[in-house]
């Protein structure tokens, strides 16, 4: 069997955390909650029918308050009453020793009134996004400010009592903690806003908040990770070489891991074509070595994976990919690699999991003529790349 480096084992040093390998199956919407946030048995069925290969799984976003809510089939994890689906949920990821981690967040501005059931949507700033169908928020009141930084906190504190073995801050895919570090959406002028440094205020209250309540009330070690998304194309926006001051003052916080969103592990600036470096490299070297890096983006095959975590990336995202094949590791392991599927076949869709309104997400996001289903059995890579290219709208 080939030796690939994203099966050795990896320990986070801070949490006291080893995952059995260094495949992270990262954040992927799949819209499968009730209307209000519970968590339902095809959610559950999903994430069991697609755990235990990879070290650690990470749920699809749950959002922290009522008005965090970005879209319907969303998790939720706002209040006590969702502990035990969450319960559930966790139990069915945490198969053959993978860690189950959740995903936390506000959606801010990138909500609407009508799924906040009449509720304006809120930001830092009452600045529309630069998106289609978009409605002005109302900027949060400092008060409204402190008290979404203790949910972010009372939400940790459900995901240990529910017995995940981390949680991940959503502070990238422009929500609500973007929302604050972005010149576009944050045009505040008291400690939440003007310059880098403050805009950096709130996600970095939110982390300490979650921090302490990690500290406690988890009785066992538990791991906190932080999302990012290094750009944005938006003008004025999130620049570059603003991120890189952020992940400079990052990487002395209490998290145990950086997740850096973006669609290609190598991708390089989108908007300054001087940089020749892919930004996770430049990342990497401004973590310098203190917090371990997860990088995720059309990393399919094993010698995909193989690059990355050769190059020194602790770990490595297997997105879209792992909704193809959810075996994905266990046939790496086994020596049985020509046995991955690279599309899905509408035969594919019960084994795996992929339910109404999962499957309608998939049709409608994925172009005109939705999940090029197969016609043949040649595993075709190209299709498979076509068909889930725009499923990421809260994950990988």
């Amino acid at each position: 069997m080939t030796k690939y480096s994203f099966l050795e084992p990896y320990t986070f040093e801070h949490a006291g955390v080893t995952i059995k390998n260094r495949v992270v199956i990262p954040p992927m919407t799949e819209c499968m909650s009730f209307h209000d946030g519970t968590v339902t048995e095809d959610e559950i069925e999903y994430y069991r029918k697609h755990s235990g290969g990879a070290g650690m799984f990470i749920t699809a976003v749950a959002y922290v308050n009522e008005l965090g809510k970005g879209f319907e089939g969303e998790l939720s994890i706002d209040d006590d009453k969702f502990i035990p689906g969450l319960t559930k949920l966790s139990s069915a990821i945490k198969k053959n020793g993978t860690k189950a981690v959740v995903q936390i967040f506000s959606a801010g501005r990138m909500s609407s009134t009508a799924i906040l059931r009449g509720n304006q949507p809120v930001s830092a700033s009452a600045v529309k996004a630069v998106r289609a169908g978009s409605e002005e928020p109302r900027p949060l009141t400092d008060a409204e400010i402190e008290q979404t930084i203790k949910d972010f906190g009372q939400a940790v504190r459900r995901a240990i009592e529910a017995g995940f073995d981390g949680a991940e801050i959503h502070g990238a895919n422009t929500y609500l903690i973007q929302q604050f570090f972005s010149p576009h959406s944050n045009r505040r002028d008291d400690k939440w806003g003007g310059s880098v440094e403050n805009r950096m205020n709130f996600p970095l209250a939110v982390i300490k908040e979650c921090r302490e309540i990690v500290e406690k009330y988890a009785k066992q070690p538990f791991i906190l990770g932080y999302r990012i998304s290094p750009e944005e194309i938006e003008k004025p926006g999130i620049t570059f070489d603003q991120t890189l001051q952020f992940v400079d003052v990052l990487k002395d916080q209490p998290i145990d891991y950086l997740h850096v969103s973006m669609g290609d592990v190598w991708r390089k600036s989108l908007n300054d074509n001087t940089i020749s470096e892919s930004l996770n490299e430049t990342i990497k070297k401004h973590l310098d070595g203190k917090v371990p890096l997860i990088v995720v983006g059309d990393v399919q095959t094993p010698a995909d994976a193989a690059k990355a975590t050769d190059a020194g990336f602790e770990m490595v995202g297997l997105g879209r990919q792992s909704l193809r094949e959810p075996q994905w590791v266990q046939k790496v392991e086994h020596d049985d690699e020509g046995s991955i599927r690279y599309n899905i076949s509408i035969d594919d869709l019960d084994e795996l999991g992929i339910k109404k309104p999962f499957f309608d997400i998939l049709m409608i996001l994925s172009g005109p003529t939705g999940i090029p289903l197969s016609t043949s059995q040649n595993n075709n890579r190209d299709d498979a790349n076509a068909a889930l290219d725009h499923f990421l709208s809260g994950g990988e």
